[in-house]
């Protein structure tokens, strides 16, 4: 897949993946990342990962919380508020309503 394309798809949707996979339990960055590699979506930098966390972070839509590792470093736990919570809802419903329509067009445009 064009690179730049899954760029511009992967900002417009990684807050909402995030807010999802937290929706599970908290989790720390590294985690976060894994889990969304193994979920197909592919490997997400650091550099793209951290800022989507803080930025959930000042709007209230996660908390953090640092803890002390127990064979390395402090990492900073990641969980999901009420808020957050609420957004995931909303976005979530958002999504599922855009995405449908856009794939009976491109799922017609392929097989045609």
């Amino acid at each position: 897949m064009d690179s730049d394309r899954r760029g511009q798809w992967l900002r417009g949707v990684l807050d909402l993946c995030v807010l999802a996979l937290l929706r599970e339990g908290e989790s720390y960055g590294y985690q976060l990342a894994q889990s969304l590699d193994a979920a197909g979506v592919g490997p997400i930098q650091g550099g793209t990962l951290y800022p989507v966390l803080l930025r959930l972070q000042r709007t209230g839509l996660v908390t953090a919380q640092w803890r002390a590792g127990g064979s390395g470093p402090a990492r900073k736990y990641y969980q999901l508020t009420d808020d957050g919570r609420a957004a995931l809802h909303q976005g979530g419903n958002a999504w599922l309503a855009f995405v449908a329509p856009v794939t009976g067009i491109v799922t017609k445009g392929v097989e045609g």
